[in-house]
């Protein structure tokens, strides 16, 4: 017998068998290996409720690890769930070749098929998750599996060539930033222990390789891992809203979308912000199924806090329940109970919308300022009360509601794309080292890597001002907005860049007043007429711009300023142009560009703000 058992005991070491080891949990199934039709295998890990019987599923499909899923599928299994997260192809224990979100469709469609075939399933799956974990819902509905009962996508990857990876033609850099991270982490390569060493160097001095764009093919140890350096390359070049891009594509598929509820989650200072609104719109039309949107002050999957950059928005501006509310809504479309949804907050009509701005400006105990701000419920989005109002760039740095009277008027920059205009919070997901996120004063100091001096950025020659007198009355700004310029430059290719800011007046807490951000946006010229074929320009000819901004709801109080800053890079945020008209992400040159924005009677640049009357 104890010969025996020598003889097993390594085997019986190797699969964790040994009577001193605690049994498995018979309600969770780790590893299974679902083959999609390609062949390729990915790794699933199932979480059933205690007892038998065929339960409603709720799936995330995730490029994060799906071990971090452990707290959201024990939360679930309480309430009667199974629950199945899911390593997205390529990532962590998945088989295949990552591609961003590229597979994502048809990977998503077939694990909802397999699950509906399970017998521990009642054939209803709804999907949940924040950021590329959105993405995956999102790819998943615009298959329409049978299954797919509801989803809630959060800060979700969407229109990814409009305004969220490129934006205006510009390339947002955090996702350089997420492939550096994310390389060195759940990869192909990153198994090999000295391979990911290699990596993780190469991450933690990305501020160096920052300041080396472009990036080019078999250059960095990014090399090592083909399918990142691959996309990544692609990508900063791919500047056209094109096939390449197609991915998640909302705005023109909405009719390809699975018609079921569904509960667009976003923030005002969340990075796919604009892409939420946007797709309640596109949906609304779309589809007969109720579609609802949140928006609060929140940045990148932080609905749960109400301090976000140097802010505080108030108590309210939380969701305290991150799980609870997603089990409300579950309850109400998976199993058909009668709960708060379309009845109480935050499900008491489809548009439910945080308004900034209604505190008094204090420092709280945190040193933060204290912007506060409200919910409130709207019918649709944007609604129907804001009337989009232009105020125009004065040739003497005002903004107005009045038309420019001048016959010649304009304000000329010089833009060095070797000193660009640094990021100061803002609309920023995995920004993690290289951007703060949020709301932040418009000024230098310690929390900015590349803006370390604690002066304002106003103070630059090359980010011109707009701002009204001291408001007479509180103004509200709630919905979509965009700056119209008409510009020209020394260089066939430039950007035009524009901020919107709430100016607080000076005050005991802050003597300096505090500088808000409100929200921001940017244009590639070459992308000016359209975001799918580039023109560059003739230099000195006046073109027209438009800048999208992301959506917002702020109330400018009383005796403060509304401001608009003009400038051409927003950096790291966006991508410096090197102003050559190079192809994207192939220059060897940068050259300074003289840059002039014109604000005249026959050419009235102005900023469209939404305003809310009383």
């Amino acid at each position: 017998m104890m010969r025996t058992l020598l003889l097993l005991s390594p085997l019986l070491l190797c699969s964790g068998l040994l009577a001193q080891d605690p049994a498995p949990d018979p309600g969770i199934q780790k590893d299974v290996r679902v083959a999609m039709k390609d062949g390729t295998t990915l790794a699933t890990d199932v979480y059933l409720p205690a007892g038998p019987g065929k339960f409603p599923v709720i799936l995330s499909r995730t490029p994060y690890d799906k071990n971090g899923e452990k707290g959201n599928a024990a939360y679930f299994t309480k309430h009667g769930y199974a629950f199945v997260a899911q390593d997205t192809r390529g990532r962590y224990n998945s088989d295949g070749t990552w591609r961003f979100l590229a597979d994502d469709a048809r990977d998503g469609e077939e694990c909802i098929n397999w699950i509906v075939r399970q017998p521990w399933s009642d054939g209803k799956v709804g999907m949940m998750g924040t950021s590329y974990v959105g993405g995956t819902q999102h790819a998943a509905a615009l298959r329409r599996p049978n299954g797919l009962v509801t989803i809630i996508p959060v800060d979700a990857v969407s229109n990814p060539g409009r305004q969220g990876m490129r934006n205006g033609g510009a390339f947002e850099l955090r996702f350089w930033n997420w492939i550096m991270l994310n390389t060195a982490k759940g990869s192909k390569a990153s198994k090999n222990p000295d391979t990911q060493k290699v990596l993780q160097e190469m991450a933690d001095n990305r501020r160096k390789y920052l300041l080396n764009l472009p990036l080019r093919k078999g250059t960095t140890p990014l090399k090592l891992s083909p399918e990142n350096e691959d996309w990544l390359v692609e990508a900063m070049k791919h500047g056209a809203n094109d096939d390449f891009w197609d991915f998640n594509n909302i705005i023109d598929h909405a009719d390809r979308y699975k018609d079921m509820p569904v509960y667009l989650v976003g923030g005002w200072y969340d990075s796919w912000g604009g892409n939420t609104t946007a797709n309640y719109t596109a949906l609304s039309k779309a589809i007969t199924s109720p579609v609802y949107l949140i928006m609060g002050p929140w940045i990148h999957g932080q609905q749960g806090k109400h301090a976000h950059g140097q802010v505080e928005f108030g108590p309210d501006a939380a969701i305290a329940d991150p799980l609870g509310w997603r089990l409300e809504w579950f309850d109400h479309w998976i199993r058909g109970i009668d709960n708060k949804v379309g009845k109480e907050a935050p499900f008491a009509s489809k548009v439910r919308i945080f308004t900034m701005g209604s505190g008094d400006g204090h420092k709280t105990p945190e040193g933060l300022l204290y912007h506060g701000g409200a919910w409130r419920d709207e019918a649709e989005w944007p609604p129907a009360k804001s009337k989009p109002t232009p105020y125009y760039f004065q040739r003497t740095g005002a903004l107005t509601k009045d038309l420019p009277r001048s016959d010649t008027a304009a304000t000329s920059y010089t833009f060095d794309p070797k000193n660009p205009v640094p990021t100061i919070g803002g609309n920023i997901s995995s920004g993690d080292g290289i951007l703060v996120q949020g709301a932040w004063d418009q000024r230098g100091g310690p929390h900015l890597w590349n803006f370390t001096d604690p002066m304002p950025i106003s103070s630059r020659n090359d980010v011109v001002v707009f701002r009204t007198q001291p408001l007479n009355e509180d103004v509200e700004v709630t919905g979509e907005i965009q700056v119209k310029l008409w510009a020209t430059s020394t260089a066939p290719d430039t950007d035009f860049t524009a901020k919107l800011i709430d100016v607080y007046p000076p005050s005991p807490d802050f003597p300096g007043g505090f500088d808000l951000n409100i929200t921001d946006g940017i244009i590639r010229a070459r992308y000016r007429d359209t975001l799918s074929d580039e023109t560059l320009m003739e230099p000195g000819n006046v073109y027209t711009f438009t800048i999208k901004l992301y959506p917002t709801s702020n109330v400018f109080k009383k005796g403060h300023r509304i401001r608009v800053d003009v400038s051409s890079s927003n950096f790291p945020r966006f991508d410096v142009n090197p102003n050559t008209g190079e192809p994207l992400n192939d220059n060897r040159r940068t050259q300074t560009a003289t840059n002039t924005i014109f604000h005249d009677h026959h050419h009235p640049s102005h900023i469209v703000l939404p305003i809310v009357g009383k």
